[in-house]
């Protein structure tokens, strides 16, 4: 129980948090990445439920963000560039004609100063200069990843700036629970309390502005079924993205903690209970991850991991109907996402 060091290629260091009951999380100071969950199944076999890769090197490549802390801004903004007091930003272009998890400077490319906090926390924090990545202001985060005793992986950010500027900050696990090894996840069995969801326009996924019901679709998981089960279904929608890669709606603004899903994976029995106090959450199911070498000799293929990235909606910077991503000067954001694992 407690917190171990050890180096992680050159540069870079490995540490691994352990709990009572043995379930073990690996979160590296290159960006603040989460690189393994260790959970015991119903089997009493250990399972890494989290795909990534064995060195730095890869992390840097890293082009689906696997494990990835992303700031200032996660998700798409389109057109790369927003509005903010009057003034135009110009972001990086690297996702068709958009912006996406705010360019190629991206936090998971570089040092974190990593602090360990407590026998149970570590914390990697980040600093952005005026302008860097694009955004205004000089900006500092942090990401603090914890292990309870219950077996819940609580994941903290926080950040100041000195002006104005966006802050939208998440977490891209791609996770597996029926192994980082063991292929499609499409078995998996989801549950949302999520009675809506933000439609894109065509391919770029930018949101439309809209919030539909999922009630009648293929975006309903208010009650449990399989991730794989509608996926190719005819519908617009996933045409679009070539599966789920979806905002849903949680709440019209930052506020209380909900719990928002539930993934359970009845292969192995692991169950995970997910919970937020952020407005949305981006339902990701790998649509092209694609021929990724990965951990101990894995591959990953298209659907063999989905992220549920909770988040601002995204482009919400453009658009005046979504809850604001605005930090304002001198003040402290704070949100906590908490992933709980069990066993059935």
């Amino acid at each position: 129980m407690g917190i171990t060091k050890e180096p992680f290629g050159k540069d870079y260091s490995l540490y691994t948090i352990t709990n009572g009951s043995g379930t073990q999380v690996k979160v590296t100071d290159l960006g603040g990445t989460l690189v393994s969950v260790l959970f015991q199944d119903k089997n009493e076999v250990m399972r890494d439920v989290v795909l990534g890769y064995d060195t730095p090197e890869e992390y840097l490549t890293n082009a689906g963000f696997l494990g990835a802390w992303v700031g200032r801004s996660g998700n798409r903004i389109a057109k790369a560039k927003f509005e903010l007091n009057g003034r135009t930003y110009q972001l990086a272009v690297n996702n068709n004609e958009n912006n996406l998890h705010s360019g190629p400077d991206i936090f998971s490319r570089r040092k974190a100063e990593a602090e360990i906090v407590s026998e149970d926390s570590i914390r990697f924090t980040i600093r952005d200069a005026d302008l860097q990545q694009g955004y205004p202001g000089n900006f500092t985060a942090s990401c603090t990843y914890t292990l309870t005793e219950d077996n819940a992986l609580r994941i903290t950010y926080s950040a100041q700036c000195d002006q104005d500027t966006v802050c939208n900050m998440t977490n891209h696990s791609y996770f597996n629970l029926g192994g980082q090894e063991s292929g499609s996840m499409e078995s998996t069995q989801l549950w949302f309390s999520c009675e809506a969801y933000t439609p894109v326009c065509d391919s770029q996924a930018i949101p439309t502005g809209e919030i539909r019901p999922v009630a009648g679709s293929a975006f309903d998981f208010t009650t449990p079924k399989e991730i794989g089960r509608d996926i190719g279904a005819d519908d617009e929608q996933l045409a679009f993205v070539g599966g789920y890669d979806h905002n849903f709606v949680i709440s019209s603004k930052k506020g209380n903690t909900v719990r928002f899903a539930q993934a359970y994976q009845p292969s192995t029995g692991i169950c995970m209970d997910c919970y937020t106090d952020l407005p949305g959450v981006q339902f990701y199911a790998g649509n092209v991850l694609d021929c990724v070498a990965g951990k101990a000799g894995a591959r990953y293929a298209p659907r063999h991991g989905f992220c549920l990235e909770t988040q601002f909606y995204p482009n919400s910077i453009n658009q005046e109907g979504f809850a604001s991503p605005v930090l304002k000067a001198g003040e402290t954001f704070e949100s906590v996402t908490t992933y709980r694992f069990s066993v059935r």
